[in-house]
C-alpha cells in the first residue's frame, strides 16, 4: 500500500516537474510541511491551548497566540525563501567508468535566499546562499557505472529557513545527461597504422639528419634537451626526428575483427590515452564518423566523446546533450 501510494506520488511530481536543465521554482512547483520540531511545535501549541482553556488563563492565551502567528509567520518566510530561485544547467562533464562526473549548476534568485539544502546524492550535500548582487555555480556529482549518458539523479533543493519549523522543498530533474568514456583496455596488439601502411619513417629514427629543431616547450622531458648545444648558444631546443612524429595514426574500429562492441571501443580509448601521453597524431575512425588526426587535449576529449557515445548518439564536439536513443537508454526514472 504504502509502495503504491509512493510511486503514484512520484509519477504526479514527474508530471508537475518535467525535466528541463533550468528550473525556477515558482508557487507550482514548492511543497512545503511541517519539518520534526515544526510537528513538536504545533503539538505544544495544542497542550497550551488546551491548557489556557480547562484555566481560563489570558496570558496562557496571549502566548498561544502570539507563538501561533509566528509559526504562521516561519511558513510564508520560508516559501519566501525558495520562491524565485532559478537553476541552470552550466555543463555536463564526462569521465571514466568509476570515477566522478561533475555536473556544473548556476543558481540565481531575484532576492536574497539563505541555507539552501541542494542533494543528488544523500551523503554529499551541496548548501548555498544566493543574493541577488550575481548568480552562484556550484557542482554536483555522481559515479560513472558503465559506457553511456550519465543522469544526474533528481535534484531535491531544500529550506528551513528561518527557525527550522517548517521544510519547503521542490527538485530539478535534468534533461542533458554527462557521458561515460569506455574502460580502457590494452589491446592484444597496436592497430594503429597510418594511410600508406609504410614504416620507412621509424626506420629514420635514429638518423640526425632527419631532426627537426623546435624550442622548448613546458613539459618537454629534460632528457630530449640539447643540453650541448644550450651550453654552446644558451638555446634551449627540443630535437624531434621524424621516426618520433611519424606519419597520423588511424585509430580504426574495423581493426579488431571478432570482438564486440564495447571490446574493441575499449582497445579504442586505452589506444587513444596512450596515443595522447606521447603527443602522437592521430585520427579515430568510428562507423559513420571519422575524425582528422590531430593532437592535444581537445583532440583527446573529442575522440573519447565519440568512443562514450558510439550506439547512443550522433557525437559531437563538446559536452554531450541527450538525443531519443539516449533518452531511450536512461529512461524516465527518477
Amino acid at each position: 500500500m504504502i509502495k503504491s501510494l509512493r510511486q503514484r506520488w512520484r509519477r504526479w511530481v514527474n508530471r508537475r516537474i518535467p525535466r528541463a536543465d533550468e528550473q525556477t521554482f515558482t508557487q507550482n512547483n514548492i511543497f512545503i510541511l511541517p519539518s520534526g520540531a515544526g510537528v513538536v511545535f504545533g503539538a505544544l501549541l495544542v497542550i497550551m491551548l488546551l491548557t489556557g482553556i480547562n484555566y481560563q488563563n489570558s496570558l496562557i492565551y496571549l502566548l498561544t497566540f502570539v507563538l501561533g502567528a509566528i509559526f504562521v509567520a516561519a511558513m510564508h518566510q520560508t516559501h519566501r525563501n525558495l520562491a524565485g530561485l532559478q537553476l541552470a544547467l552550466v555543463s555536463a562533464g564526462e569521465a571514466f567508468p568509476g570515477s566522478p562526473v561533475v555536473f556544473r549548476l548556476r543558481a540565481s534568485a531575484r532576492q536574497q535566499s539563505y541555507s539552501l539544502l541542494l542533494r543528488s546524492d544523500p551523503e554529499t550535500p551541496v548548501s548555498i546562499d544566493v543574493g541577488p548582487d550575481g548568480p552562484v555555480e556550484f557542482d554536483m556529482t555522481t559515479v560513472a557505472r558503465r559506457r553511456g549518458p550519465v543522469r544526474l539523479p533528481d535534484i531535491r533543493v531544500e529550506t528551513r529557513f528561518p527557525f527550522g519549523l517548517l521544510t519547503a522543498w521542490s527538485w530539478m530533474r535534468l534533461r542533458s545527461p554527462g557521458l561515460c568514456y569506455p574502460k580502457p583496455v590494452t589491446p592484444p596488439y597496436d592497430a594503429g597504422g597510418d594511410d600508406d601502411g609504410d614504416t620507412a619513417q621509424s626506420k629514420k629514427a635514429a638518423d640526425p639528419d632527419h631532426a627537426d629543431i623546435r624550442p622548448w616547450r613546458r613539459g618537454d622531458l629534460s632528457q630530449r634537451v640539447l643540453w650541448k648545444r644550450y651550453a654552446r648558444t644558451g638555446e634551449m631546443v627540443i630535437a624531434e626526428w621524424e621516426g618520433e612524429q611519424g606519419n597520423p595514426v588511424w585509430l580504426d574500429y574495423d581493426a579488431f575483427p571478432g570482438a564486440d562492441r564495447e571490446l574493441r571501443l575499449s582497445y579504442l580509448a586505452a589506444l587513444v590515452e596512450s596515443r595522447s601521453h606521447a603527443h602522437q597524431p592521430y585520427g579515430l575512425r568510428l562507423p559513420g564518423l571519422k575524425i582528422d588526426p590531430d593532437t592535444g587535449p581537445v583532440h583527446r576529449q573529442q575522440c573519447l566523446h565519440a568512443l562514450g557515445s558510439c550506439g547512443f548518439e550522433a557525437p559531437e564536439r563538446g559536452v554531450s546533450s541527450a538525443s531519443s536513443a539516449a533518452a531511450d537508454y536512461l529512461g524516465s526514472t527518477v
